[in-house]
């Protein structure tokens, strides 16, 4: 078995990871780092995910980077372009030289003698390695890459057609000129209706609930047009800042005025529907922004649905069919494909087994620390991204974060930064999220802890941590800087007990 030791591991070369590394390479250049990630290529969900029509859910001057411009006239990019630019960042800035691919992290143990993480790898052969380090950065994302969630539907085993499941989706799949029911009305769904629908004979969309569903160009004019006459990088910070305000005003706004968000989004919708509008499958029983609202790119599924080669119906099932679905209002849907896009499946921290000194660590003992580290866990960021907003934005901010955070302790002649919460501590429990998604519901008892106050919340306001991460003093009187071994490591471990 061999072993390594760098400066710091970054696990994910996904957005996270690749954001991570050029973090470092600019702001921390003299520091040692690996990035490993279990899957053979780079990026992460956009390198997982092949289903028709995968696109990104929100624009593409937030999605990507503060560093680097996205410059295609498209701002809702489609899966590939999205790896374009990452694997171009990667090649800019020298990156795969410090990766390993194919490398699955195992378990990840703390010992405050030594200040390292000893994280356990599998290789893609099944032999077993190494890498020691002291500082740990997860940028694995917040679901399963092994395993989506199952919704359970009766009777699925009985059906004679193809069960397709979005996350692993086949390559050989051949759905033309077939009857395609896709189960489920999220993101997922909503982006391969209209796909699919181009060269299936009818496509379906059954869901339980309708979801709240906006349409937008997938081309910004705002952007293109500055591109004509600003560089490339003036250009793209402009409309950043302006997507990033407008995103945040309407959040606000459907929050504080429901009804103002949903007439603005019902007026587009109904005329692009025109008589194919019916508010049984467009209105749901909550609010705009209770849960994440779903892009409709130039009106792509609604003009599907007006061609006739798409519909929706909000109905429960009774039991699936050799031939199709049987609803609970006795109507049945022909099907000779079944996609079940039900959702994803939460996993925290990539599943990796974590232990400080010995003892395992259980998530959901702790608390979030300024949203990306947890209590009295040292030396480790995490990014877990906005449900209201684009995931990058929070990984920039992290990721500057955690720069700052490096260059601190080099300053203070220190090799721990550890966000210590006794447990005397006076703090007020708050709910984590006031999402109702469903993925969220079911994962809830499996996540870090959340508390009415900053420090220890995880926070949903962009512009709020973006100036705690990235402007407020890193030694805020409640991370504790220290050795190891010394009077202070001590102390601050007694602290934490």
């Amino acid at each position: 078995m061999s072993n390594d030791q760098v400066d710091i591991l970054i696990v994910g070369a996904g957005i996270s990871g690749i954001g991570m590394a050029v973090h470092l390479g600019e702001k921390c250049p003299d520091k040692s780092y690996t990035i490993v990630d279990q899957r053979d290529e780079l990026g992460g969900t956009w390198n997982l995910f092949q289903y028709p029509g995968v696109r990104s859910d929100s624009d593409m001057h937030t999605l990507g980077y503060n560093f680097e411009p996205w410059t295609h006239e498209k701002s809702i990019a489609d899966g590939p372009s999205i790896i374009e630019y990452l694997n171009r960042i990667t090649d800019k800035n020298d990156l795969r030289k410090n990766m390993k691919m194919g490398h699955k992290v195992l378990s990840a143990s703390w010992s405050s003698a030594d200040a390292l993480w000893t994280v356990d790898i599998e290789k893609k052969d099944g032999s077993k390695t190494q890498i020691r380090a002291n500082f740990l950065f997860m940028g694995s994302g917040y679901y399963d890459y092994d395993e989506p969630y199952k919704a359970p539907i009766t009777g699925l085993e009985n059906f004679s057609g193809d069960v397709v499941h979005p996350q692993f989706w086949p390559k050989d799949l051949d759905y033309s000129d077939k009857n395609i029911t896709v189960v489920g009305s999220g993101a997922t769904a909503v982006t391969i209706v209209p796909v699919m629908a181009e060269t299936a004979k009818h496509v379906t969309m059954l869901q339980r609930t309708p979801t709240w569903m906006f349409s937008a160009p997938s081309r910004d004019f705002f952007a293109n047009s500055l591109r004509k006459i600003l560089p490339d990088n003036l250009a793209y910070k402009i409309t950043r800042a302006k997507n990033i305000v407008m995103q945040h005003i309407s959040f606000r706004t459907a929050r504080n005025r429901p009804n103002t968000i949903i007439r603005k989004i019902e007026k587009p919708m109904k005329k692009a529907l025109g008589d194919k509008y019916d508010p049984t499958h467009f209105t749901p029983p909550y609010g705009p922004w209770e849960q994440r609202l779903c892009l409709i790119p130039d009106d792509d599924l609604f003009n599907a649905i007006t061609a006739e080669k798409a519909s929706i119906v909000t109905d429960h099932i009774e039991t699936v069919q050799s031939d199709g679905i049987l609803l609970k209002s006795g109507k049945k849907i022909e099907s000779d494909v079944i996609v079940t896009a039900t959702g994803l499946k939460l996993a925290l921290a990539g599943k990796v087994q974590f232990s400080v000194d010995g003892k395992a660590i259980n998530f959901p003992d702790l608390y979030y620390y300024k949203g990306c580290m947890f209590s009295n866990i040292p030396n480790m960021t995490i990014v877990f991204g906005y449900l209201n907003a684009s995931w990058t934005l929070k990984t920039d901010i992290v990721c500057e974060y955690t720069c700052r955070l490096l260059n601190h302790m080099d300053e203070q002649s220190c090799r721990v930064a550890n966000p210590i919460l006794s447990e005397n501590a006076d703090i007020e429990e708050d709910e984590l999220f006031d999402f109702s998604s469903g993925y969220l519901l079911r994962s809830i008892n499996e996540l870090p802890k959340n508390t009415t106050k900053l420090p220890w919340k995880l926070n949903q306001n962009y512009l709020q941590d973006r100036k705690i991460l990235t402007k407020d003093p890193v030694d805020d009187g409640i991370i504790q800087f220290y050795g190891p071994n010394n009077a202070q490591n001590t102390k601050a471990l007694e602290a934490a007990e």
